[in-house]
């Protein structure tokens, strides 16, 4: 994993509303612009996660 997998990310979410999946990161505007326009290979943000990490936590 290269920090890249956004399936596997702890902030990668299900919006029923809409139907699909979304970060949940709230980003501004700036920190958008680093993270997608600037061509960066890993995701600052990327945190490992999984429903069993959730299961744990419970």
């Amino acid at each position: 994993m290269g920090g890249n997998d956004c399936e596997t990310c702890w902030y990668y979410d299900y919006d029923e509303e809409y139907d699909a999946y979304y970060c949940m990161m709230d980003l501004d505007e700036d920190e958008y612009y680093r993270v997608f326009a600037t061509g960066q290979t890993r995701c600052p943000f990327y945190r490992q996660g999984d429903d069993y990490t959730l299961a744990r936590r419970q």
